[in-house]
């Protein structure tokens, strides 16, 4: 389960509406605790994906652009490991968009991702937020729903 608040999920929502038809992205910096984790920072970051950036990634090809795939640049990660360390806090997960498509993880995320961070996922359709979810890895390397609350709902 993830806990944000009702800024916070308006910073997410606003941050895809910003840049479709291409995809957006972000850290979410929060703690870990026996009951989920709690976002106490959304940090919008700039979709540094380019075609070469496909090389770094496993099985993809260059085909793809940010409208499909999304990036955020290792100066950028370092800056935001070095943030969450100075505050006493951790990163607990990325967000990124998806434009015209559904609120679920492809193949190339599940490939990207981490276990135990979350993995927010907002639709946006003609450039209007429909969707949110949220995902965490299970031991299998599979993508297994999370709980998204804000105050105390479940969205």
């Amino acid at each position: 389960m993830i806990h944000l608040s009702e800024e916070q999920l308006q910073i997410i929502y606003a941050h895809g509406q910003k840049t479709y038809p291409e995809e957006c992205c972000g850290i979410l910096f929060g703690h870990f605790t026996d009951g989920g984790k709690t976002v106490v920072a959304v940090m919008p970051t700039e979709n540094a994906w380019e075609g070469d950036t496909a090389e770094d990634f496993p099985g993809d090809s260059q085909e793809y652009s940010k409208r499909r795939r999304y990036a955020i640049a290792p100066q950028v990660m370092l800056q935001a490991q070095k943030q969450a360390r100075e505050q006493n806090i951790d990163i607990i997960g990325f967000y990124h968009s998806h434009p015209d498509y559904p609120a679920t993880p492809s193949e190339f995320d599940r490939l990207c991702a981490w276990q135990e961070y979350s993995y927010i996922i907002v639709a946006i359709e003609n450039g209007v937020p429909i969707e949110m979810n949220s995902w965490c890895l299970d031991t299998n390397h599979l993508f297994q729903p999370e709980k998204i609350l804000n105050l105390g709902k479940k969205l």
